[in-house]
């Protein structure tokens, strides 16, 4: 049977709250919203907290919000509410493609956003999402409120810049006219973790690509996104044969590991094709094209 070590269990009733429980408790605690990644680390005793800090009442930062030019998401935001979300389809269909591939029912009715981004699996969907669109996170600690591009968000598999005794409290992306958003994902069997996925954002004036934004997991690009492919795509037609070249690039500048999910050729091929896939669909809805 697995079972976790032992642990001490604390309900914080507000954001303050939590974060007089976690000075308390100090670095060997752990915050626990959706429990779906930390509960089954702990049966395995890969985690150990000494406690846990569970938020699941802080309904305060459950919201999907248009505020100042910007789509806000409280952390505590479940899968589900980002999902059915009329102004995340509006704006940012990247992420109802993304929430729709996201385990299971059971999983996206519990688990939360901002709990998926904590964890920085190198195969998270959300995580590539986000970094498509080039959001910002939100910190908040005893010393206040800090702002992190989501860019440098997470600093290697499992790990971020969210330092103990903080909570990301929301994330917030810049809603621009002109745009298209897609993520596409191959998977083994539905909900299963990504073999390889790509997320993009993309702005036109015209056929001219003015931005765009390329989101890849579980391929190993550096920080969630292709720099690379980014950079060859600005300024330049949205055509098919740029769309193309992109993701050779963005293949190319990724570093897979082979695993039980596939060999380094197989996720190189699929992040290419993927990346090419997403700007096509990206495209056509900035043209208006697609849904």
């Amino acid at each position: 049977m697995q079972v976790p070590a032992h642990f001490e269990y604390e309900k914080a009733t507000s954001v303050e709250h939590a974060l007089a429980l976690l000075a308390q408790w100090g670095e060997e605690a752990r915050v626990v919203a959706g429990g779906h990644s930390l509960l089954p680390m702990m049966k395995l005793r890969l985690a150990r907290p000494e406690a846990l800090i569970d938020i699941n009442d802080l309904d305060e930062l459950a919201y999907v919000r248009l505020e100042s030019g910007e789509l806000r998401i409280g952390a505590m935001t479940r899968h589900v509410q980002l999902l059915q979300s009329p102004l995340v389809s509006e704006h940012y269909p990247i992420f109802i493609d993304a929430e729709r591939v996201i385990a299971d029912p059971i999983v996206r009715n519990r688990g939360t956003i901002g709990g998926s981004l904590c964890q920085a699996d190198p195969s998270e969907d959300l995580s590539a999402a986000f970094s498509a669109v080039a959001a910002t996170c939100v910190v908040q600690g005893a010393d206040g409120v800090r702002t992190v591009p989501v860019r440098e968000f997470h600093t290697g598999p499992y790990e971020t810049v969210v330092q103990p005794g903080e909570l990301l409290i929301e994330v917030r992306v810049p809603v621009r006219p002109g745009g298209g958003s897609a993520y596409e994902k191959i998977e083994r069997r539905v909900g299963d973790w990504a073999v390889a996925a790509a997320g993009v954002a993309l702005w036109l004036d015209g056929d001219t690509v003015t931005d765009v934004g390329i989101g890849l997991t579980a391929v190993g690009a550096e920080h969630f996104h292709a720099a690379e492919a980014e950079d060859f795509l600005r300024g330049k037609p949205a055509t098919e044969e740029n769309f193309v070249q992109a993701g050779t690039i963005a293949a190319e500048n990724c570093e897979p590991s082979a695993d039980q999910r596939g060999p380094v050729d197989y996720k190189r091929h699929l992040t290419g094709e993927l990346t090419t896939r997403a700007l096509r669909r990206a495209a056509a809805r900035a043209r208006g094209q697609e849904a």
